[in-house]
């Protein structure tokens, strides 16, 4: 049963969000199946994706190579310069890129909705299997909500596009010598504050796929219920969510210190060893990243099952025939 399975927590001694997290880590840790489910069906999408964008890619560098484009002239010792340069790359290969997304990222977006609203569902089954009554397998409402997720998150990038361009256009002109440091603080600052709030409004649709296996609620349901959850529950979320993007933004940070470890020896080891270590370190970041998205969930059912388990739990004690 939930409540039997709770670790009750006194009312007078509150749990904070991040209070059991390492305590979750080391769960997941004794588990790895869990991750290497996570990691499975994430590279299942990715490793295809990736081959297709490389086709794509060196087909167009077949049709217009780069010594057209005049990547090989930049000047790589004067910034300003290179940026001009840089420019007019992009502007060449644009239409042709532009061409190839127009069709790539709409396939794209619908097979991550598909594999990814299956693959969680078996992880979350695999995570939850002694539960009892067990979590069904109910693909197509965790598609859709994939999909509403995933439509969110391009939403959120499309505003910190717009949100660049608009700090360009503020700093950077032909007319006069640019801002390059106005510029600078503006794009930090932006892109901080639309990770942060990625952070903090993003649980809404990571709980919902939760309420809709454990509640066994349709996805439409799972959506509404996620804005009637109240306020002790939905601080918890959001403190983990926020800490996890945290986490992650760590690990960008480990995984670009990694890879640019050979940069000074790269006479010695040679370029091989530099693109090693972007490898190793881009692979890293994935395995991590995975791992602690499995960390997360364990983190969210943990206190789905504090705040909501045992009425859930009564409801349908009540439902079943006496």
């Amino acid at each position: 049963m939930i409540a039997e399975s709770l670790a009750p927590v006194p009312r007078h001694a509150p749990v904070r969000g991040t209070q059991l997290l390492v305590e979750h880590m080391g769960s997941i840790m004794k588990r790895p199946s869990l991750s290497l489910l996570e990691i499975g069906w994430r590279w299942l999408l990715g490793i295809p994706l990736l081959c297709v964008g490389w086709h794509e890619w060196q087909r167009i560098l077949a049709v217009y190579p780069l010594s057209a484009s005049g990547y090989g002239a930049i000047n790589s010792t004067n910034p300003w310069m290179a940026v001009v340069q840089l420019a007019d790359v992009w502007t060449y290969y644009q239409p042709h890129v532009v061409a190839v997304l127009r069709w790539f990222l709409p396939v794209s977006a619908l097979t991550w909705a598909v594999v990814s609203g299956i693959g969680r569902n078996l992880v979350l089954m695999h995570m939850e299997r002694d539960r009892s009554p067990r979590i069904a397998f109910r693909p197509v409402a965790m598609i859709a909500l994939q999909a509403a997720w995933l439509a969110l998150l391009a939403f959120t990038f499309w505003l910190w596009w717009l949100s660049l361009a608009w700090t360009a256009a503020a700093h950077i002109s032909t007319q006069g010598e640019p801002d390059l440091l106005g510029f600078s603080i503006w794009a930090i600052l932006l892109s901080l504050g639309f990770f942060t709030a990625w952070a903090l409004i993003s649980w809404a649709l990571s709980i919902a796929p939760l309420l809709v296996l454990l509640e066994r609620r349709p996805a439409l349901s799972a959506l509404r219920e996620t804005l009637q959850l109240g306020k002790p529950f939905t601080s918890k979320l959001a403190e983990i969510n926020f800490t996890m993007g945290v986490v992650k933004m760590a690990i960008i940070v480990l995984a670009m210190v990694f890879s640019a470890v050979p940069v000074p020896f790269s006479d010695e080891l040679g370029s091989g060893a530099v693109r090693m270590a972007i490898a190793a370190s881009t692979i890293f970041y994935c395995v991590a990243s995975d791992y602690f998205q499995v960390v997360r969930l364990k983190a969210f059912i943990e206190f789905w099952s504090i705040f909501r388990g045992p009425k859930v739990n009564q409801q349908r004690s009540l439902r079943q025939p006496a």
